[in-house]
């Protein structure tokens, strides 16, 4: 019976989650290969997960359908997902006046970092259990973990406790950016490579994949911070400013959201069995998530101003024009 912080449920029944390539590399390090087993056994053959039902095979694969192109769907989203983002961070950092303008512009900045390495930790063309996999899947863990804490904090400026794009306001923001990112990068790295015993040890038994740490940085955490954004979010719309318009979009964004999980860890197995292990639920994931902040950025351009004197969030705040 699985229990809370094991990853085995998630490393055998979902394709292409990212995480199982930390849980690979430990049971290597702590003598547990016999777990492996099937093209888990090998890393040539292995693909992104722990004994998956469904995986895409890797591009150097001597068993991967011809052309060998790993994950090419996530590939293209990841691609596309980038370009859109940036173009969001253009359009934040040209509204100079807007409230959270600064939080929300490195907000998006850190989704932009994560989405080559989402393509790269899913895509099946570096080697289950090396040292780079290892690496780069930490730093996307770490990512992950400081992109929720900026989405709360978001949320938090959204009250104007504190004055948006001052240094009471920027200081705090970035270093708990800092500090989660190296907690996540931290917690991933330990879990696979082993520093301690605490975290790093073997899981008990060995094919739970079990570290409790780690399921709630990456999986707890972020769920928390979306739950209590989307609430700050619909108290300042609804209660402060009295609009409903923008509260349309808000909805929207974590329909979005739930649905990319859905597409994630549902549809996964499904798509990857029908397309003969080509294609699975991560491409999905990415698309409508990018989507989610798409549409976090219209619903925050929806209840603010991009000029001085139309101010409609806060009219008597005089904001610093700080780049």
């Amino acid at each position: 019976m699985s229990r809370f912080g094991d990853f085995a449920p998630l490393c055998t029944s979902v394709p292409s989650y990212p995480w199982c390539n930390l849980f690979y590399r430990q049971l290597i390090r702590t003598a547990n290969s016999a777990v492996l087993q099937g093209p888990s056994a090998s890393p040539d053959t292995a693909g992104v997960g722990v004994n998956p039902k469904c995986f895409i095979p890797p591009t150097f694969s001597p068993d991967a359908p011809t052309p060998r192109l790993g994950n090419i769907a996530n590939y293209i989203a990841c691609a596309i997902s980038f370009v859109v983002t940036l173009v969001l961070v253009w359009r934040t950092h040209r509204r100079r006046a807007a409230v959270g303008r600064i939080e929300l512009r490195t907000l998006l900045a850190v989704y932009a970092l994560t989405l080559p390495l989402n393509a790269i930790t899913t895509g099946s063309f570096i080697k289950q259990g090396s040292t780079a996999l290892v690496v780069l899947t930490a730093i996307h863990a770490g990512l992950v973990v400081a992109f929720f804490w900026g989405l709360l904090a978001n949320a938090l400026v959204a009250t104007q406790i504190v004055e948006d794009g001052t240094w009471s306001s920027l200081v705090p923001y970035y270093i708990f950016s800092v500090l989660l990112f190296a907690l996540g990068v931290y917690l991933a790295l330990d879990t696979a490579l082993g520093a301690t015993d605490a975290i790093g040890g073997a899981s008990d038994p060995p094919q739970a994949l079990r570290s409790i740490s780690l399921f709630v940085v990456l999986n707890i955490w972020p769920l928390l911070c979306a739950v209590v954004y989307l609430a700050l979010m619909t108290y300042i719309v609804v209660k402060v400013l009295r609009e409903f318009r923008p509260m349309i979009l808000y909805a929207l964004a974590a329909l979005l959201f739930v649905l990319a999980q859905l597409a994630w860890f549902l549809l996964g197995r499904v798509l990857c069995t029908a397309s003969h292990h080509r294609v699975d639920g991560s491409f999905l994931a990415t698309v409508l998530e990018t989507a989610a902040i798409v549409a976090l950025f219209f619903a925050w351009r929806s209840i603010t101003e991009d000029s001085w004197d139309d101010d409609a969030y806060n009219p008597s705040y005089p904001y610093p024009a700080y780049s």
